[in-house]
Parts: C-alpha cells; sequence; structure tokens
C-alpha cells in the first residue's frame, strides 16, 4: 500500500503570526515532504517492504547500507510527518502538568531544558534534527544527522526540530538560533509532547 502526503494539522497561514510563513510550508511540507513520499513509494513498490508500516521499514532499514537510500526517504517522511504535529498555533512557552514535572526531575528545570535543546540544535553540523525523547524512563536531549531517527536506536520521541536550512532560511536566511528561539517561544506544541510522554511511559 503506497504511503501519502499527510495533511498539516492547521492551515499553512496558521502559524505566520508566529514565525513560520505560508511560503516556508508550501515549499517544505508540499514539496520536500512530498518528494520523500514520492521516492519512497517508488523505491518500496514491489519488495518485501511494501505492506509495512512507516516505522517497521524505518527500523528494517537503518543499518543496512544497501538499502540506505529507502532509509532516508523513509526516516524523512516519519520525521516530518511527526514534526507537524510538534508545532501549533497556539504553542510555545513552558509546558505545565506531568511533563513539566518529568522535565524539571530529568533536567533540573525547564530553562536547562531549554539550553540543552537549543545547544543540540544549534549545534547539529549541516543538516539534521533536534529531539527530546525518553530513553530507559529518563527524558534526554539527542541530535541526530540528515534522516536519522532516536527510534532506531530504542528511544521514544516526544518532540523535534527540523534543523535543516529548508525548514527556516524563507524566514530567518542563516539565523538558526533565532528560528530555535522562536520554535521554544510561539510554536511547541506541549499538549502533543505530553500526549507522546503519558503513551511512552
Amino acid at each position: 500500500m503506497a504511503f501519502e502526503l499527510p495533511e498539516l494539522p492547521y492551515p499553512a497561514d496558521a502559524l505566520e503570526s508566529s514565525g513560520m510563513s505560508e511560503k516556508t510550508f508550501s515549499y517544505h511540507h508540499g514539496k520536500h515532504h512530498a518528494a520523500y513520499v514520492n521516492k519512497l513509494n517508488g523505491m518500496i513498490e514491489g519488495t518485501e517492504l511494501a505492506n509495512k508500516s512507516l516505522e517497521e521499514i524505518v527500523k528494517a532499514t537503518a543499518k543496512d547500507p544497501s538499502k540506505a537510500g529507502i532509509f532516508n526517504n523513509a526516516a524523512q517522511v516519519w520525521n516530518h510527518t511527526f514534526f507537524w504535529k510538534c508545532l501549533s498555533p497556539n504553542g510555545g512557552g513552558k509546558p505545565s502538568g506531568a511533563l513539566a514535572e518529568k522535565i524539571n526531575a530529568d533536567f533540573g528545570s525547564y530553562d536547562k531544558f531549554a539550553e540543552e535543546f537549543k545547544n543540540a540544535a544549534a549545534t547539529q553540523f549541516g543538516s539534521g534534527w533536534a529531539w527530546l525523547v525518553l530513553e530507559n524512563g529518563t527524558l534526554k536531549v539527542k541530535k541526530t544527522a540528515n534522516a536519522e531517527n532516536p527510534i532506531v536506536e530504542g528511544a521514544a520521541p516526544l518532540l523535534t526540530l527540523d534543523v535543516w536550512e529548508h525548514a527556516y532560511y524563507l524566514d530567518f536566511q542563516n539565523a538558526r538560533p533565532g528560528y530555535i528561539d522562536n520554535f521554544l517561544e510561539k510554536l511547541v506544541n506541549w499538549d502533543f509532547v505530553a500526549e507522546n510522554l503519558a503513551s511512552a511511559q
């Protein structure tokens, strides 16, 4: 069964006032994400992977150099689909409830978490992702290069930020730190992160 480009969880212009333009979405979702979906479908058609879930394909191809192309496209489809859900027109600020308590317990404070997350996102050389994950019961910040995804190592992703240049260049040019700050201050969908934490525990 072929994969399809998932619709955005909000209108393409919904985050304009929060620093992410409709033009960015028209390229990022409508072209980059769509291209990964189309390439993946072409690569798995008629193979033993054709009827597997996206997560199964990512895990099955991650360590096989001969399937690197499939992994890159499958993981980018997974990563982007997850990333759109990490954004909200009413997002940003600090989390509350059980998520806030867990962040305080594992990082010391929200500010310590934010500092670590910003550093990971800013220092990921080249293209990649910054993540908040639950690993062995503990919240951790990770960064991955290119299409890599923490699910391959058994961690549960709770939040991610795309730091490929196509994610921010139209709105922030080369100012990746400004894009990262804006993400935490105005865009993070903490309700989605809290749901991920609850389901992963």
